[in-house]
């Protein structure tokens, strides 16, 4: 009798770049999870808040140690196998709340080296894209390796509508393409881990 083999669980650490809680970008990492729990057996998305991070200062590592609310941060990245960023696009690029989480993650030791990350965003115009090409070249230092496609880049002012009132993802056709993108973002992982 043979066994099906089981596939590794592969942890996500979800981070949005929106602070605000009905924004469309934290929609998308709500979604990501009803996603992953309905749908996409091995993977687990866990959403980490980075609001009480303080400003990256050095003034702030003691004796080579971090802030309490810097390192419980740096412990949820250190064991993610990939990272999912949910990335507003300010000013043509990635929110200052989102780089600096990244900042902070990258202090040595970099907690974000060779794990596998994908974008997601949501907003006007062009969704929200432009972040995802400045957010790729802050990856290239830290050696966070992105999946290329899809991308996900959703207007969410153009009908019909794609979020609700709360900023919940409410568009099936966006919901499928995120679905997509997780599981690139699954098998991309494995085959980082097997490497």
């Amino acid at each position: 009798m043979e066994v099906a083999a089981v596939k590794p669980l592969i942890k996500v650490a979800a981070l949005s770049g929106s602070l605000r809680k009905g924004s469309y970008n934290r929609g998308l990492v709500r979604s990501a999870i009803e996603l992953s729990k309905e749908s996409i057996k091995g993977l687990e998305i866990e959403y980490i808040d980075i609001s009480a991070l303080p400003f990256v200062n050095t003034d702030l590592e003691v004796d080579g140690t971090f802030p309490a609310a810097v390192q419980a941060f740096r412990n949820k990245i250190l064991e993610a196998d990939s990272v999912l960023f949910a990335s507003p696009e300010y000013n043509y690029s990635l929110s200052a709340p989102l780089k600096n989480a990244i900042d902070w993650a990258s202090r040595p030791p970099n907690v974000w080296a060779d794990k596998a990350a994908a974008i997601v965003s949501a907003g006007g115009g062009f969704g929200g894209g432009r972040s995802h090409y400045h957010l790729r070249q802050v990856g290239v230092y830290i050696d966070l390796h992105f999946i290329n496609k899809p991308e996900v880049f959703i207007n969410a002012f153009q009908p019909p509508a794609k979020f609700d009132s709360e900023g919940n993802l409410i568009d099936a056709a966006s919901k499928e393409i995120l679905k997509e993108l997780l599981l690139a973002l699954h098998a991309f992982t494995l085959r980082l881990k097997a490497k």
